[in-house]
């Protein structure tokens, strides 16, 4: 069974962040160990009580997880939500380290910095942290629309400026929330041998956490053998689902058996 390590957030509540990342992975038959970077009682958009991991426990955290010999044994490594700089660095070691031990790992790296209307919202130096010591160390991005933009400096407006802003970052990236056409949203997913948009009807809401989703999906896709662009499309139809399913979160339990094989209605459109 394929081992993955994340670094992210843990919300005890609610299906997003990490936590749920754990969820989607053992469904999809990927043991999944988490290095919380904060603990959050529910989804902070709902009012949480939580605290960040600090740094010191954060390494000894990782300290322990390689101790426990599970560096050289990961096959995935899936970065997520950070609280500070310090926790990056952490983070950024640790990835030497199991490519040291395990050196066919795979690195998915979710910048989480913001979105729109918000923008920014970690702090500027996690988001500088995250640009420099995670995009470089990663096998793929999952950036949403805004975070591609944001990393990027291109603007990303629809399909063809997502590819674009995409190959800028030198390594496979899948976009998510990408305008896709009237009364459409999609994922671009874009590496070196093309670019391909997977887009469904925009629903007025998706549940929280639909993006972690998305990069666990995808990123156990990779290690399972799936090539990068079945990977994205088999990720986007448990997005769909997910969804369609409709409420404030994600219905991991309901979806498990589907997550594998998701039915979709999706529209795919080779972009270059």
């Amino acid at each position: 069974m394929p081992l993955a390590l994340i670094f992210s957030s843990f919300v005890a509540a609610n299906r997003i962040g990490g936590g749920a990342q754990q969820v989607a992975l053992a469904a999809l038959g990927v043991e999944a160990v988490l290095a919380p970077t904060i603990l959050l009682s529910r989804n902070p958009a709902k009012g949480a009580v939580g605290r960040a991991t600090e740094p010191e426990l954060f390494q000894g955290l990782l300290d322990g997880i390689e101790a426990e010999g599970l560096f050289a044994r990961a096959d995935l490594v899936i970065t997520g939500y950070f609280t500070s700089a310090a926790q990056v660095e952490a983070a950024a070691a640790a990835i030497g380290k199991v490519r040291a031990t395990s050196p066919g790992v795979r690195v998915v790296t979710d910048p989480i910095l913001g979105d729109e209307p918000k923008g920014l919202y970690v702090r500027p130096e996690v988001a500088e942290a995250v640009a420099a010591a995670l995009v470089p160390r990663a096998d793929a991005l999952t950036p949403n629309a805004w975070e591609l933009a944001y990393l990027t400096g291109c603007p990303v407006g629809g399909p063809a400026q997502a590819a674009a802003a995409a190959r800028t970052l030198g390594r496979p990236v899948l976009a998510t929330s990408v305008p896709a056409g009237a009364g459409e949203i999609g994922v671009v997913a874009a590496d070196g041998a093309g670019a391909k948009l997977y887009a469904h009807p925009r629903q007025a809401q998706a549940p929280n956490g639909t993006g972690d989703l998305v990069t666990a999906v995808f990123a156990a896709g990779l290690v399972q053998g799936l090539g990068f662009q079945a990977a994205a499309r088999r990720a986007t139809g448990a997005a769909v689902q997910a969804v369609q399913a409709g409420g404030d979160d994600l219905p991991l339990v309901d979806l498990a058996e589907r997550l594998l094989q998701p039915k979709h209605g999706l529209r795919i459109e080779i972009i270059d």
